[in-house]
Formats: C-alpha cells, structure tokens, sequence
C-alpha cells in the first residue's frame, strides 16, 4: 500500500549516493526518493533538489514539506556540520551521526583519543598545533623507521593524508598543511608511525548499541598504478578480500563494537555507518582511520551484494531497531574500476563527452554507478568532476568479477578518461604480494 512506502531524501552528489539510491529504488517500502542534488545518473531513479545539503535547517524544512520518512546523508561534511542533529531535532529519521559523534572524521586527533580510550590497536602518534614541533617530531619518527604519515587534522576531501617514504618528504607534508594546503584542516596535524600491510575497509551498521559489520572491501587510494602517486578519493576496490583471515576478521569487527559502545560511554552516541579503516600488520588489524559514513567507492561493491530492504535497515538505524537478520549475503564477488578525469587529484576539465555508458551496463552482472556527471542542455553525459564513473561488475569468482569490470570500462569512452589497470591485481598473487 501507498501509504506504508517510505519517502527517503538522499544527500551528496557522487557514486556513493547513485549507490544508495540504486539499492533503495529496490526496495518495496521505498516511495518517492529525492535527491540532493544528485548527479546525471541518479535522475533515472530519484527526483534531483538543489539543496544547500550543509545547512541543516533548509534541508529539515525540505524533509518536513515533502513529508520525507527518512534521510540518508551520504558525504561527510553535512554529518560534520552538524544537520543529522538539526533533522532529528526536527522529528525526521536520519541515517547518519550527529555533529559530536561524526568528529571521528572530522578530527583526526579525536579519533585517536576515542581509540586509545577503546583500547583498539592503531598506530602511534602525536597531534601539533605548532609546526616547528610537529617537525621535530617527524625528524625523530623518521629517522628511527625512516618514514611516517602526516594528516590534516580536519575534513580535507580524501587528500589530507600523506604517505611519507622519506624524512625530506614528510617535513614537506607538514609545510604544506601548516601553509595552508588543507585550509584550516591543517592548522593542526597528527604524525603517525608508518604501518606496513594490506589496507582492508570494514563498514559497520548500528543504531547506537547493536553493530553489524558488512564485508570486507579493499579500496585502492594511490593515483597511479603500483600504488604510487598521490591519494585520491579511491581509483578502484573490491569485495570481500580474499586474504582476510577468518580471525582477522574478528578482530576488526570487535574494534568497531569497542569504538560505538565507547563512543556512547563518552556521551556521543553513534549511530549510522562507522568505516573502519584497517592495516593487516604481522601484528594484526591496527586501525589506520574511522570515517563517519559509507564509503567512497566501497559502497559500490557492498551494497550491491547485500541482500536486505534498505529503506528499512537505514530506517531501523536511524529509530533504534536494528537486527542482524535483517541483513544477508550473496556469494558473488564484486570489482568497481574508477574511471577519473585527466589530472584527477589534480586540476582536471570538465564538460567531456562520455560515450558507450549503455552498453558497458548492458553486460550481465555489471552496474555503472555515477560519480562526476551531470547532463547536457540536449540530454547528453558530460563529465562534472574527477572521479566520473564507477564500474562495478559482479561474478562468482574474484578474476570473473575483475576481467568483466575491465570488459565494461573498455566500452566507456571520453576525453581524458583514465584508470588504473592493476586494481585487485595484488590480491590474485596472495598475502606475499604485501611482504616489503
């Protein structure tokens, strides 16, 4: 019936958000599903609102008019400004945590707090205010393991982190955020030891006291192949992970139990989703960040192999009813290869022409997922940012899923569209493709 169906306001603009709002559509409670704004592959499946998606009272009147049951926020800026508090404030279901809890992204140097607080494993580290210090310390770090991690403190748009080799390269990477780099992200900086192993991500559902964790997934950050060059927002990744042990996995889902039965000890209840980001060290899983959010692009390979009702797994998380039942698996495996812009992270053009989406999706067990895109005054695709397209293909086997996601991206086509070639490569190889 109509009026059991749940109107659901998505926001963000990315493959992420095209993700949810794919897995909502499929929803039988789903009703009306807007988007805000939305991209040009979420207008064949939600109603696109240009909203002000940081200001919590506009989008909280929105939600009120429309009679919204539910809203998704989908980045992390709007959970860090604060508009999952103003919308409950308002009396409307959100997924997604408030302003004091969402500061396990918004601050680097909180979450290592409520880490050490937890008793969760993770690197060492230090946060500094004052830059002569901060490069005092990276001497000391570098000079006893020969490289460390600099991070903006703040929200910086997946580029605030840097990976350095070397003692030079860190010292430039604390320069660059005490100069302004990052804005005011960087006006402070946490010096990290530099773990050694495979990345892997474990996203975990909770309405603030039951945690469920989702698969495994391994995103690829480096812009270039080998995993060189600078991080990106993520050029590639793939679920579940094939080198993840059974005890491992363990591990990784009591430190995101640890973290929200923490985090509602401490008085800032988290419920949403908790990202886990995780090094496979010899030592175990030590955590390497939270985010307070789906991610980015590992939302396109785990929802697509959730089997559950959305609309009322968010909606259960949002009220304080979630149950692990609600949420099952299938057994394929699913590879996404990011198609980016020439230049991305850099500066890159937009208003490119993107050809043969449609028959990249035609492919059996492949989704592309919209990332940068909008359309044209004539209907036509046009690139809109530097991450554009997302190809997700799903298969039974890992190197089924792999090679069909290269098949579809080779179809898609437009100027100065690049990808890496070896996403997954190293997961085919084993454990001792990470031994350095």
């Amino acid at each position: 019936m109509a009026s059991d169906r749940v109107d659901v306001l998505v926001l963000g603009s990315g493959g992420r958000e095209h993700a949810l709002i794919a897995k909502l559509a499929e929803s039988p409670t789903a009703g009306t599903i807007w988007a805000a704004p939305g991209n040009g592959g979420t207008r064949s499946v939600a109603r696109s609102v240009d909203l002000p998606i940081e200001d919590g009272p506009a989008v909280a009147a929105f939600a009120k008019e429309k009679g919204v049951g539910l809203v998704v926020v989908g980045p992390e800026a709007p959970l860090v400004a604060g508009v999952g508090d103003a919308l409950r404030d308002a009396g409307i279901p959100t997924f997604g945590p408030g302003a004091a809890a969402a500061r396990i992204e918004g601050s680097k140097a909180f979450a290592k707090n409520v880490m050490e607080a937890a008793g969760v494993p993770t690197a060492a580290w230090q946060s500094f205010t004052d830059e002569a210090e901060a490069l005092a310390y990276v001497a000391d770090v570098c000079d006893r393991q020969g490289g460390c991690v600099v991070k903006a403190d703040g929200l910086a748009g997946g580029k605030g982190v840097i990976v350095a080799a070397t003692r030079t390269e860190a010292e430039d990477a604390v320069r660059q955020c005490f100069g302004g780099a990052f804005g005011d992200a960087g006006k402070t900086v946490v010096v990290e030891e530099l773990l050694r192993g495979p990345e892997c991500s474990l996203l975990s559902l909770t309405d603030g006291a039951t945690v469920v964790a989702l698969a495994t997934a391994q995103d690829h950050k480096r812009a270039l192949e080998g995993d060189r060059g600078p991080n990106t927002g993520g050029m590639g990744v793939y679920s579940p992970v094939p080198i993840v042990t059974e005890d491992e996995l363990a591990q990784m889902t009591e430190v995101n139990e640890r973290v929200v039965a923490e985090m509602a000890r401490e008085g800032t209840p988290y419920a949403g989703c908790l990202y886990g980001g995780f090094m496979l060290t010899a030592d175990g899983p030590k955590v390497l960040e939270f985010n307070c959010r789906f991610g980015d692009p590992e939302t396109q390979v785990v929802l697509p192999r959730m089997r559950c009702d959305l609309v009322q797994v968010l909606l259960a998380c949002a009220t304080g009813n979630l149950d692990p039942s609600m949420i099952g698996w299938d057994e394929d495996w699913a590879v996404s290869v990011v198609l980016t812009s020439a230049g991305y992270p850099g500066s890159y053009e937009t208003g490119k022409l993107i050809t043969g989406v449609d028959a990249a999706a035609s492919l059996d067990g492949v989704t592309v997922y919209h990332a940068g895109t909008r359309l044209g005054e004539a209907g036509e695709l046009l690139t809109a940012g530097g991450r554009v397209l997302n190809v997700t293909a799903q298969a039974p086997s890992f190197e089924a899923a792999r090679d069909l996601a290269y098949e579809a991206a080779a179809l898609i086509d437009f100027e100065g569209k690049t990808l890496r070639n070896d996403i997954g490569a190293r997961a085919l190889l084993g454990r001792d493709a990470w031994e350095v």
